[in-house]
């Protein structure tokens, strides 16, 4: 079936099992030629790449790529509409941000994207089955960690650089002893251990 598509748009998500910042999305538009370059390239799903690996292919996937975006969706969003609809709101924003229409979007996961107006078709750990999707994995990987490595220095307690948000010993242990912060996902459990308000030091 995909076979017979031309523009083919890869859509993934990062960020659902954190406890800090936003879900990313991204979306890459890809052709037939494409995609034979990204397989050259060494393009695979970001969770069996370097973070080194993965910033190099980064950059190669926007300059092949027929077209891209990355979008978002707050923690203060997902704790308002819970992480499945924010994840699928920070794909839909993506989508609708391309300039290029895509004849298919193949969405990682087993959900829909309520809503939207093009042709999709989900695809079950769709960043190891299809390349397109594998490119959208880095690209929104990349994207995320930079910012909260970037918010990390807002919020030095938490040691961010390291898990990037995730819910390590370490990030619990902080949240613990400092609280959540503006930038935590206050409807996750491990985030209200605590509910004296951190305050950041800006």
């Amino acid at each position: 079936m995909i076979d017979n598509y031309q523009l083919v748009a890869g859509v993934d998500e990062v960020g659902r099992g954190a406890l800090f910042g936003p879900v990313v999305a991204a979306v890459v538009v890809t052709s037939p030629d494409v995609l034979q370059k990204f397989a050259s390239l060494g393009v695979k799903d970001s969770k069996q790449l370097s973070s080194k690996k993965r910033s190099e292919l980064a950059i190669e996937i926007k300059k092949w790529a027929l077209d891209y975006q990355i979008a978002s969706a707050t923690a203060q969003e997902i704790d308002s509409i819970n992480i499945l609809q924010a994840s699928l709101l920070a794909m839909k924003r993506a989508i609708y941000q391309l300039k290029t229409t895509p004849e298919l979007c193949l969405i990682d996961g087993k959900y829909e994207i309520p809503g939207l107006e093009l042709p999709q078709k989900t695809l079950i750990k769709g960043d190891r089955h299809s390349l397109a999707i594998a490119a959208a994995s880095i690209l929104a990987k990349v994207w995320r960690d930079d910012l909260v490595t970037k918010l990390a220095q807002d919020y030095p307690e938490y040691g961010l650089g390291t898990h990037k948000g995730y819910p390590t010993k370490q990030h619990r242990l902080a949240l613990q002893k400092y609280g959540s912060s503006a930038e935590h996902r206050q409807s996750f459990r491990p985030c209200q251990v605590n509910k004296n308000n951190y305050k950041s030091k800006k």
